[in-house]
C-alpha cells in the first residue's frame, strides 16, 4: 500500500457538553457519520482516528465500527477523563475490550506550539503515565491538539518517546510515516467531500499540502 488517507472524527450526534468555541464546525450528525464509515468499510487504505474523548465516542460510534467490522484508534485527554460529555476510564476500557486503540492527544486541549515547561510535562509526560496505567500498556501515539506544530513541537515529541504522530494537514499519508497526515470531519460534509477525500488531492492540492507540511515542520 503506496498511501493511505486518515480520517478524524470529533463529535456526533447531540452535543452533551459545552463546545469551545469553533468546535461545533467539526461536529458531524450520527446520519453522517454513518455515511462515512459505510464508504471505508471496504477501504484498507483508509483509517479512522477520533479526537477529544468525547461521549459520543462509545455511545455512537463504537456500536458503528463493530457492525462494519471496522478498527479505530481514539486519542483522549487524560486531564478531562469523567468530565461531563467526556469519556471516563470505563469507556476507554471498553473501547479496548472491543478492540480499539487508545493514545493520547494530551492533558487539557492547549496549543502545543505555547505550552511552558510544566504544561508541556503534564501533556506529553503525566498524560502518557495517566493513560499507560488506564491501559496497561505504554501510550507512545499522540494527535496533536489543533493540528498545530512545528519544529520544536516535532523535537518535543521524539524526545518524549512518541513512535507517531497524527496531524490535521489534510491529504494522504505513507502507512509507516512518523508524522501521519489527517483529514477530519466537518459539520457540512456530504457523499461530495466523502469522495474527494477519498480520491486523494489533485496534484496541484498535494503540492500545496506538501508546502505547507514543510513549512510547519522548519518553522
Amino acid at each position: 500500500m503506496r498511501a493511505v488517507t486518515n480520517l478524524t472524527v470529533h463529535g456526533i450526534g447531540e452535543t452533551t457538553r459545552e463546545l469551545e468555541p469553533g468546535e461545533d464546525a467539526t461536529w458531524v450528525s450520527v446520519e453522517q457519520f454513518e455515511r462515512v464509515v459505510d464508504a471505508v468499510a471496504d477501504r484498507p487504505d483508509v483509517r479512522i482516528t477520533f479526537d477529544d474523548g468525547n461521549d459520543s465516542d462509545v455511545r455512537i460510534a463504537l456500536p458503528r465500527l463493530l457492525e462494519r467490522g471496522l478498527k479505530a484508534e481514539f486519542f483522549v485527554l487524560a486531564g478531562l477523563l469523567g468530565e461531563p460529555g467526556r469519556l471516563d476510564a470505563d469507556g476507554v476500557r471498553e473501547l479496548l475490550g472491543k478492540g480499539m486503540r487508545v493514545g493520547s492527544h494530551g492533558w487539557l486541549h492547549r496549543d502545543w506550539r505555547t505550552l511552558t515547561t510544566a504544561q508541556a510535562a503534564e501533556e506529553l509526560e503525566q498524560a502518557h503515565e495517566v493513560l499507560g496505567e488506564l491501559t496497561g500498556s505504554p501510550v507512545s501515539r499522540v494527535a496533536i491538539p489543533f493540528g498545530s506544530y512545528d519544529r520544536r513541537v516535532l523535537r518535543r515529541l521524539r524526545r518524549a518517546g512518541v513512535t507517531r504522530a497524527y496531524t490535521s494537514d489534510g491529504g494522504r499519508a505513507r502507512p509507516g510515516s512518523w508524522l501521519q497526515a489527517r483529514n477530519s470531519l466537518r459539520h457540512d460534509l456530504d457523499d461530495s467531500w466523502i469522495g474527494g477525500v477519498l480520491a486523494g488531492p489533485s496534484l496541484g492540492r498535494r503540492a500545496g499540502k506538501l508546502g505547507m507540511r514543510l513549512y510547519k515542520r522548519v518553522r
